[in-house]
């Protein structure tokens, strides 16, 4: 299931599948479920790969699969899709039903027909209902409603409700739980939007470029609305964002049926001029763009291409980022501008992205921060009286002869939208009584926080974090690690007569 308010919530499915089976006389003797996950692709649907794996590899109790119904495989864009994942199970002579289905599921060309057609309807589903949110969320950006994203320096998230009337700030993490509230964009403290305006007019008026503002700014020892050091790109971003000026624009960039994500043409954006209240001047605004564009329509497209195949030979590799990064560079938006997308202009320099590779250096400080980690685990243990040995060859502890740990550092990861994700690798292979999870920061220079995973409940290797998760995982998350000091630490208890 993609959501828990349909007829297809895995309840009520497995209600269904079980009224089936007992009717029948079958025994149910395990359930693969993919709950909150999208059908579009099979990325994600961690159940529906275990099941074919357990196929493929002969590693199944069951003779029978029971799908509730044929859009339960998927709703694939391709409709051959679901039908191959049917095959694999039939091929190793393990017989699907549907539950749900008026027709039996018997090989005949009715069966046939009529599954192949619905499964073309599954895929056609989610194509009308795309193009349906697609509508319905530009008209609400044109009626001056947020859609998603943080609000930014100077600026808050705003919850009202149908008639207009405020109910009050949204923190980071936290949603509308109303159907027909909206949020909107409000001016956020006084001296964040003083901090906004002082840099467009260091920009414009004082004609400092963006580097030298963030200089400027961390040496003020003013973080951003993350709690980060500002950065030429930072502020380059509020110089180019035009919901400064109160305009609500949507669309920049596309990611429809989980395909790739896609930067759009201007013309393509949708906007609604003065939705919100400005906070900084038009005139201003424009003033700045201005001057930002003119560094680009002063270059040649050679200049241009040169000063990027320039930076290519210095960083070995490019990307919006390291572009707004770079003193004296036109700006990414520039480049996109002038070559139709960064990724023509990549091409015109021999740069071809795959992926970005900043992970490879980050990884690599992490790997040299693990043993420091670790040794503030030891010491942290041994200060409220454990004792502890080290397997120095897998760096796993062993804490009073009663338990082991093992300790995680989980890499922040910031998706397109600004949202941070983590993704802990476990190593199986150690096996610990308990396995601690150090969750680091946006800039993955220290660790925010900590889960502590008991063997019995760590869920699987792809385990995946947010900045903020359920119960089910946030139970397990701590600020440091004194709890589990304390818990470990031994009482000595007196010897009965």
């Amino acid at each position: 299931m993609s959501t828990d308010h349909q007829k297809y919530s895995t309840e009520n499915q497995a209600d269904a599948i079980r009224h089936y089976a007992d009717a029948r006389g079958i025994g149910i003797v395990r359930t693969y479920a993919d709950q909150g996950k999208s059908g579009l692709k099979i990325e994600g649907r961690d159940a529906l790969r275990q099941l074919i794996d357990d196929v493929q590899a002969g590693d199944t109790d069951f003779t029978m699969v029971l799908v509730y119904d044929v859009s339960r495989w998927g709703r694939f864009q391709d409709a051959d899709e679901s039908a191959y994942y049917e095959y694999i199970c039939r091929r190793a002579g393990i017989a699907v039903q549907y539950c749900a289905e008026q027709f039996e599921n018997d090989g005949s060309p009715v069966s046939t027909i009529v599954k192949g057609v619905k499964r073309a309807m599954a895929g056609e589903y989610s194509r009308e209902l795309s193009t349906k949110v697609f509508a319905g969320q530009g008209r609400l950006i044109e009626k001056g409603y947020r859609q998603g994203g943080p609000a930014g320096v100077g600026l808050r998230r705003t919850l009202i409700d149908e008639s207009g009337a405020v109910k009050g700030i949204l923190g980071r993490g936290e949603h509308k739980s109303i159907q027909t509230d909206r949020v909107i964009l409000t001016p956020g403290p006084d001296e964040e939007v003083e901090l906004v305006r002082s840099i467009y007019r260091a920009f414009v008026h004082a004609r400092r470029n963006e580097g030298e503002i963030a200089h400027d700014l961390n040496a003020r020892g003013i973080p951003t609305d993350l709690g980060r050091p500002w950065s030429r790109g930072t502020v380059h971003q509020i110089l180019i964002n035009e919901k400064y000026v109160g305009d609500n624009v949507w669309n920049r960039r596309s990611f429809k049926l989980k395909k790739k994500r896609v930067r759009n043409v201007p013309e393509m954006w949708i906007r609604s001029p003065g939705a919100f209240e400005a906070i900084v001047d038009r005139e201003l605004f424009d003033a700045a763009r201005t001057i930002i564009n003119a560094r680009s329509f002063s270059l040649s497209d050679e200049d241009m291409l040169q000063a990027l195949r320039h930076l290519y030979q210095q960083c070995g590799l490019l990307s919006g980022i390291v572009i707004d990064e770079c003193d004296g560079m036109p700006s990414s938006s520039a480049y996109s501008s002038r070559f139709g997308s960064l990724l023509t202009a990549y091409s015109l320099v021999g740069f071809t992205p795959e992926r970005d590779y900043r992970y490879v250096q980050i990884n690599r400080a992490l790997r040299k921060l693990h043993p420091d980690v670790l040794r503030k685990v030891v010491d942290g243990l041994r200060s409220f009286g454990s004792e502890t040995w080290q397997d120095e060859a897998n760096d796993r502890v062993v804490v009073n002869g009663e338990f082991s740990l093992s300790v995680v550092i989980a890499r922040c990861l910031q998706t397109e939208t600004g949202l941070l994700r983590w993704k802990p690798r476990f190593d199986t292979s150690l096996n610990p009584d308990i396995t601690i999870v150090v969750r680091m920061d946006g800039a993955n220079q220290a660790p925010l926080d900590y889960y502590l995973f008991a063997r019995i409940e760590r869920l699987s290797e792809k385990l995946r974090l947010g900045e903020d998760n359920a119960l089910d995982l946030d139970a397990y998350r701590f600020d440091d690690l004194d709890l589990l000091y304390a818990i470990a630490a031994p009482d000595s208890l007196p010897e009965a007569a």
